[in-house]
């Protein structure tokens, strides 16, 4: 068991609050009375009104109302115990935390590590201090508004390759959006998802050791209601509020993003990369198109042939080499 179980917000599957806050989510488009909701939890009034105490404490916004009751007001407060409810995943998503604010959300999984049954873990935050991406970028979203997770693999055998993992979690996010909201999303190399030709999500796996096991956190930032200001970023973004003309529930986005993370983990865990690489292009399109490419320090220029989940831009450069790029080390220029 996690230790701080009301930092990490993990609630037994008994326990009253959890049980009311399934319920009123479950019903968000309606109201509960009173009455109703005590005899659907089989509690009597003042417990009930207990258990409504602790979720505002939580930060639960309730809509109550004399003649109709009592529902949660939209949208949901990030929650690790609805996050978790009936996800169906076989280890990624398994426990969930949520914060407030953090500094970074990769950070606090990484310190997680040394905890008991900390595989597969998925911290979230509303906001962030010190959000990074890539090749030391800042990431920005206003706080409240977006999906900022990261989650911890642990992974002692070296099961996990960097390169299949960049490309599969951005999938992930892209499929998670597409199964959420119906939204059809592209992919760029390495890690970027795209919406209408703008940014919609961007990718950060970073390894480490932590108490001499290695540790693999993937961190994933989606805009879902905001988008950054256009003078603080260096291109195009977008946000589904924007594309769709309405505020998205990020709950069950989250949830939607966690279930095809966990597929694809469970995929490159076995060394399995064709089905990775053909979902993967089918959304990038960029095979033959010509690109600018940093890696490590070096800037090549050429004809895409190929991304390979196992070494990364295959590029046929200019002087007509083939050359291979991984995405830890490589920008899109």
């Amino acid at each position: 068991m996690f230790t701080n179980t009301r930092s990490w917000g993990i609630v037994a599957s008994m326990d009253r609050v959890a049980e009311i806050l399934g319920l009123l989510y479950d019903r968000r488009d309606g109201f509960f009375s009173l009455d109703e909701l005590a005899s659907a939890a089989g509690m009597p009034r003042a417990t009930l009104d207990a258990a409504l105490k602790v979720l505002r404490e939580r930060g639960h916004l309730l809509d109550i109302s004399p003649a109709h009751g009592v529902r949660l007001a939209e949208p949901v407060h990030m929650d690790a115990h609805l996050v978790e409810r009936d996800l169906g995943t076989r280890r990624v998503g398994r426990h969930a935390i949520c914060f407030g604010e953090v500094d970074s959300t990769n950070d606090v999984a990484f310190s997680l590590a040394g905890q008991d049954d900390a595989d597969g873990v998925a911290v979230l935050a509303d906001s962030q201090r010190a959000g990074r991406g890539r090749m030391g970028r800042s990431w920005l979203s206003t706080p409240g508004q977006n999906v900022l997770m990261s989650v911890l693999l642990i992974d002692a055998e070296g099961l996990i390759a960097h390169e299949a993992l960049t490309i599969a979690a951005g999938l992930a996010v892209a499929q998670g959006v597409e199964d959420a909201v119906g939204v059809a999303c592209t992919l760029k190399w390495p890690n970027d998802v795209l919406l209408e030709s703008a940014k919609l999500a961007g990718v950060l796996v970073e390894i480490r050791r932590v108490q001499q096991m290695r540790c693999v956190v993937v961190g994933m930032g989606i805009n879902v209601n905001a988008a950054p200001p256009r003078d603080r970023t260096t291109v195009p973004a977008i946000c589904l509020a924007e594309a769709l003309g309405h505020a998205v529930e990020r709950l069950e986005l989250c949830r939607a993003v966690l279930r095809r993370l966990d597929e694809w983990v469970a995929e490159i865990s076995r060394g399995r990369f064709e089905a990775l690489h053909d979902e993967w292009m089918a959304r990038c399109g960029i095979i033959n198109e010509r690109l600018r490419v940093q890696c490590a320090g070096r800037r090549y220029v050429g004809r895409v042939l190929d991304v390979s989940p196992a070494e990364g831009l295959i590029l046929c450069d200019d002087q007509g080499r083939r050359v291979h790029l991984p995405a830890e080390t490589s920008s899109t220029l």
